[in-house]
């Protein structure tokens, strides 16, 4: 009938029709409380009742996976029972919606996606999981159409297929769910550099809840991995270069996305990126081979992903190189020795895009067919990319008896074990008007532009430029990334953003108004073009002060130029210079003699030694966000006293990698006794352009009385640290007090330092207030010479600092030597340091 609605339950096979949309709150029926659905009228009847929805349809034939009453392990063993292996094997696929095989063109693949979904569109398998990267592949901005499709998508696959098995839908979630109408937070070095735990588990718990409003149920590429080569391209996702720093933002990236129960309607799965690294590849290129040993591995790459387990983390995803010379993918040592029977995890791990085919280019596997059978062995349960690795070729082999079909099952039980505790047999369905409550909320604007604020770092600020007057009455703005928010967004960001974005002009305008002249000018391009000064050298002379913003040009698809984009993924540089005429650009504007603010706009660390050096105010922004350009103008107008600290050493140069702050001795004796007269190099100083914790406040901050509680503890017992710090300066400010630990004379060679606290301060002028931070065993152990986790005896030094090379306060303290019989003992078991 006309303006009927039809509605379908994930029980039956046909639809029932009622004469308006339905909606309950379905907390007497088990669910969340504040899940709302839309739902047959005889389910209605059901919960209203407070008969489980499944009893509501004849019961005598109603297979026992359907009862909600079961544990799920006995509902998951009665559904394996009754599928096919064909279905089994549909269930191992979850493809990116971008792959040809579901269609070139939007239309292609809307179809396809439904045929994919009924188990119509390839013979090979049964209906498959769900899909990878749907909305964003889709692009359809119109937020209705996405949760009507998302919706269409559960009927299919709830009333069309014979077991009526509800779908997974994942989608890529580094800085924000990844799809029109979400928001768009700061990217990677920008998060990692606000050092605020809070902020980060606030940020994840938004992008959940726009996921899940339309019916996503997963979030990937939270990326577990250091950053301790950003020559790769995607190294851009990751946060910090340091393990402790890392592991306090992946447990609340964690709790933020996954909360305590991923059945709640603002919870997803938190999937991490990618097991166990693949960030420090060789030449520092895409998809290089890890060459690190074992121990640097356990010392340091796994440090943030246990820290993520112990917080739940029910998603990982296997990495692209080989490490010990297997591909990933195909080791067994690594995806089930290590990630589930010692690091305990529980969840589903999925393929890379077309990470099977890493197993033939690296000449392990013939072909897809063997390569399957060998990522089916090591563990990976989920193909993301329709591969044939786990289609056709998959059933042939066992079918053939080649591949034991127990293996098929225990990837099916993860998979479909995940399904019932997201409630997706009782609810797969979401509900329009709660997605247009939540989806880029104001809450969620203001959220991303106090993220970029918080992570901004200020890096030079000679004779006090900054901050600026707003009564200034020229300003000229220049540079390639000066009127560019789409800069701003960094990797993996919606391929449409139907809301306007701030650029760095727009937000500088909207600080001054009309009281002020804004020249703007290009000046060039960040990669490629020509170059054309003379507007901007005119701008810059004409003008009081010159705002030049330069950096890179990041990979996102909405408005991707061909050989434009210098990073994200598979954009990885040899070197770290501006590129292009970008410095000579900065030269040109510097020569004028209008003092220069350098502002810069990157995902990852820049050598900017010229610009250090004759530039007198420099500030880095990394990739903001979508409010990013607001974010910079409080900066710059000293409407806000930045707080961001770098998350990351930023090198004179990339001949320096590695150059993380916490490297061996080895490495700072031979800084200080090289033969070279600058220490480290013949032709440039050893030493980094900026360190790691450091940035600088419009006020200023002074350490004093330095505690710790006991001179002398046990290898069990912790250590409670006590520093007070003043606001000396004239202005509010935020300080980050980083502690860092050094251990004498240890059984094997550590790291100069290691950090292992932190905290924001905010303090008003000529306040000062009291940080008590907690050393546990956790925090001193080391790993040794047997690979066991301990703590060894011996002086430790407190260390505090302004960032890791200003180092303002020292103390320390003893463990003593053990008796007993469990002197010396040691641990098999990887410490988690966010605890």
């Amino acid at each position: 009938m006309p303006g009927e609605t039809v509605l379908c339950s994930p029980v039956q096979s046909k639809p029932v029709r009622s004469t308006q949309r339905a909606v309950v709150s379905l907390a007497h029926c088990g669910f969340n409380a504040a899940r709302r659905a839309v739902l047959p009228l005889t389910l209605l009847l059901a919960a209203a009742s407070g008969t489980p929805a499944h009893a509501a349809q004849a019961a005598d034939d109603k297979p026992a996976y359907f009862d909600r009453t079961l544990p799920i392990d006995a509902r998951v063993d009665d559904l394996i029972k009754r599928m096919t292996l064909k279905e089994k094997i549909g269930q191992l696929n979850l493809p990116c919606v971008y792959v040809d095989q579901l269609g070139t063109t939007v239309d292609e693949k809307a179809e396809q996606v439904r045929k994919f979904a009924a188990g119509t569109q390839t013979e090979e398998i049964g209906p498959g999981a769900g899909f990878f990267t749907l909305a964003d592949t889709l692009k359809q901005k119109d937020l209705e159409w996405q949760v009507n499709y998302f919706n269409e998508l559960q009927k299919i696959a709830t009333t069309q297929t014979r077991l009526k098995i509800p779908l997974l839908q994942d989608e890529e979630g580094t800085h924000g769910a990844m799809f029109p109408n979400a928001t768009v937070f700061p990217e990677g070095l920008a998060v990692g550099s606000t050092f605020d735990m809070p902020l980060v588990q606030r940020i994840y718990a938004a992008s959940a809840e726009e996921a899940r409003a339309i019916g996503i149920h997963v979030l990937s590429t939270l990326v577990a991995e250091l950053d301790r080569d950003p020559r790769m391209g995607r190294n851009m996702e990751a946060y910090t270069e340091d393990p402790y720093l890392y592991a306090q933002i992946m447990k609340n990236i964690v709790r933020g996305a996954q909360g305590s129960d991923i059945a709640a309607p603002d919870k997803v799965v938190a999937l991490l990126t990618d097991f166990p690294t693949q960030s420090e590849s060789a030449s520092g290129m895409e998809r290089g081979a890890v060459e690190v040993s074992e121990r640097s591995l356990r010392e340091n790459y796994l440090v943030p992903w246990v820290s993520g387990f112990n917080a739940g983390a029910l998603g990982v995803m296997a990495g692209y190189p080989e490490i010990e010379d297997v591909p990933e993918h195909s080791s067994e040592k690594w995806n089930t020795q290590v990630l589930r029977n010692e690091l305990g995890f529980k969840g589903i791990l999925v393929s890379e895009g077309n990470g099977f085919d890493s197993i033939v280019y690296e000449n392990v596997a013939p072909d897809q067919k063997q390569a399957g059978a060998m990522g089916l062995r090591a563990g990976v349960d989920l193909n993301i990319t329709y591969e044939p690795a786990y289609m056709g070729p998959m059933v042939q082999m066992v079918q053939n008896g080649e591949v034991p079909e127990w293996l098929i099952d225990r990837a099916v039980r993860r998979v479909l074990e995940l399904k019932f505790r997201l409630g997706l047999f009782e609810n797969p369905f979401t509900d329009l008007e709660h997605a247009k409550k939540v989806m880029h909320s104001q809450e969620h604007q203001e959220l991303t532009l106090q993220a970029a604020r918080e992570g901004i770092v200020l890096l030079k600020n000679d004779g006090n430029l900054l901050p600026l007057r707003k009564q200034v009455k020229t300003i000229a703005v220049i540079g390639p990334d000066a009127d560019d928010a789409w800069s701003q967004l960094g990797d993996y960001s919606p391929s449409a953003v139907p809301y306007k974005m701030t650029s760095i002009l727009d937000g500088i305008k909207q600080k001054l108004g009309a009281q002020s002249g804004v020249l703007y000018a290009h000046g060039c391009d960040v990669i490629g073009g020509k170059k054309d000064f003379a507007e901007a050298v005119a701008a810059a002379r004409k003008a009081e002060v010159a705002v030049v913003v330069v950096g890179e040009r990041p990979d996102n698809a909405g408005e991707r130029k061909l050989g434009m984009s210098t990073d994200g993924e598979a954009y990885d540089v040899a070197s770290f210079d501006l590129t292009g005429y970008q410095e000579e650009l900065v030269q040109a504007i510097q020569a004028t003699g209008t003092p220069v603010v350098l502002v810069l706009v990157n995902g990852r660390p820049l050598s900017i030694r010229w610009e250090a050096e004759h530039i007198p105010a420099i500030v880095e922004a990394w990739e903001p966000g979508e409010r990013g350009g607001e974010a910079v103008a409080d900066v710059l107008f000293g409407d806000y006293n930045p707080t961001g600290r770098l998350a990351i050493t930023i090198p004179r140069s990339s001949g320096q990698l590695p150059v993380f702050y916490n490297h061996k001795p080895s490495k700072a004796y031979w800084i200080k006794h090289a033969w070279s007269k600058d220490g480290g190099y013949v032709d440039m100083p050893g030493t980094p352009l900026y360190p790691f914790g450091y940035g600088l406040s419009y006020t200023s901050f002074k350490y004093s009385n330095l505690r710790v509680s006991s001179g002398e503890i046990s290898e069990g017992g912790q250590v409670n640290v006590t520093v007070d710090v003043e606001n000396n300066g004239h202005r509010a400010g935020t300080q980050l007090v980083q502690l860092y630990l050094h251990e004498h004379y240890a059984p094997v060679s550590l790291p100069v330092e290691q950090l292992r606290a932190f905290e924001r301060v905010d303090l008003q002028p000529g306040e000062k207030k009291t940080v008590k931070m907690t050393l546990r065993p956790e925090d001193l152990m080391l790993l040794d010479r047997d690979m066991l986790w301990r703590v060894s005896p011996g002086t430790f030094d407190v260390l505090i600092g302004n960032s890791s090379a200003d180092i303002a306060l020292r103390a320390s303290f003893e463990v003593k030597q053990p008796s007993g019989p469990l002197a010396g003992r040691g641990f098999s078991t990887q410490p988690d340091l966010a605890r």
